[in-house]
């Protein structure tokens, strides 16, 4: 894997101008001191279709690129969660009914919940494995190979676990696809969120 499509490091005042919102979130910033990018989302967002819940959002803070062909996509993230279900962490999206997220979701009882939804024909369908509710930043990093994605954690950002393999169904492997950071708060407003990196690597991982 060689050469970069985009690496955001937060070290400016501005993000990479390739870099755009879908649903900005009610607040967020670039801090160049720290090298992270602050974002906190608005109550009530959230992405999620139809299954086993009944309801239907859409309308995530979600700052993507697009990237065709295979590609590398890595992140670190912090979290102070406040409410149920408090998220953050990478998307990859074709339209409303295709779609995968890869997070850390809250849980104010028990552990939290690590792991991905995959959306296929407007149906989302949740994987998950349990995360210490006292931990607060992760790794994350999305493999697009084909049509077929690869979903990874890291303690390290060096070592890698696989948390799933999904397909998605409008992917035809050669188009571009949106791709990038999202973070969420389905209850009430009060998450903060911060990345320290966005790497967009092309190829596959060696």
């Amino acid at each position: 894997m060689t050469g970069l499509l985009l690496e955001e490091d937060f070290s400016g005042s501005s993000v990479d101008p390739r870099l755009e919102w879908r649903h900005p979130p009610a607040r967020w910033a670039a801090d160049p001191a720290r090298r992270v990018l602050v974002v906190e989302p608005g109550a009530k967002t959230d992405y999620w279709q139809r299954t086993h819940y009944g309801f239907r959002n859409d309308n995530g803070p979600f700052l993507f690129t697009r990237a065709a062909g295979d590609f590398v996509m890595t992140t670190r993230v912090r979290f102070r969660p406040a409410h149920q279900y408090d998220q953050a962490g990478l998307m990859v999206r074709l339209s409303a009914s295709c779609w995968l997220k890869t997070s850390v979701e809250f849980e104010p009882e028990g552990p939290s919940r690590l792991g991905a939804v995959v959306t296929n024909a407007g149906y989302s369908d949740w994987s998950t494995q349990p995360f210490s509710r006292d931990r607060r930043e992760l790794w994350l990093r999305i493999r697009r190979e084909s049509s077929d994605y690869l979903v990874e954690s890291s303690d390290d950002g060096q070592s890698w676990t696989q948390l799933r393999v999904a397909h998605l169904h409008e992917d035809d492997g050669a188009r571009e696809v949106e791709c990038g950071l999202y973070a969420c708060s389905p209850i009430e407003e009060g998450f903060v969120a911060e990345f320290e990196l966005l790497r967009i690597a092309p190829g596959r991982a060696a």
